[in-house]
């Protein structure tokens, strides 16, 4: 069911892995730390604030599948941070869209996606406030010790597909 939602929206691919083909490092926080986006401390869905990997790897080991799903946008050149951020909207927005497809159809499932919530322009955790949209900040599959990379590749995708392309990743993490 998960994966004919799916197909109904404009994915490049997707496919339906078991979590437990899924190797979790938790390792890859450390690059959060580095704080090259500017979110670590700062977004809710980020580390450190959404919590410790242990304790996010436990929580999706107790999923059985995980729908991995990839989009593919082309840019102009590889300096075309516009368009990856152009991208990276469309690429949220997508996956909203997906979690309003599966609400109500689906029981008991996490999405997570690519990078942080972006949905504020500055999150609560700046501020000290509550997330404003709990039930559609997505964390990162970063976030839960996922490398992405290797996740394409037990996925059947490719993680860099091409010159003058962008490759976002989500996963829905189900039962």
């Amino acid at each position: 069911m998960v994966l004919d939602i799916l197909k109904s929206f404009d994915f490049s691919n997707a496919a339906k892995i078991e979590i437990s083909n899924i190797e979790f490092e938790p390792p890859l926080l450390e690059l959060c730390k580095l704080n090259s986006c500017g979110n670590y401390g700062k977004n809710y869905t980020c580390p450190p604030l959404v919590g410790r990997c242990e304790d996010l790897i436990a929580n999706a080991k107790t999923y059985k599948y995980a729908l991995v799903f990839q989009k593919i946008y082309s840019i102009e050149d590889s300096f075309d941070i516009e368009g990856m951020g152009k991208a990276r909207i469309d690429f949220r927005d997508l996956t909203l869209a997906v979690n309003s497809a599966l609400d109500g159809k689906v029981q008991n499932y996490k999405i997570l996606s690519a990078g942080g919530c972006s949905l504020c322009k500055e999150c609560g955790a700046v501020t000290n406030t509550p997330c404003r949209f709990p039930k559609t900040a997505f964390a990162s599959l970063e976030a839960y010790g996922i490398n992405v990379s290797k996740l394409a590749a037990i996925s059947g995708m490719k993680y860099i597909n091409g010159q003058n392309t962008v490759t976002y990743f989500g996963a829905v993490l189900f039962n």
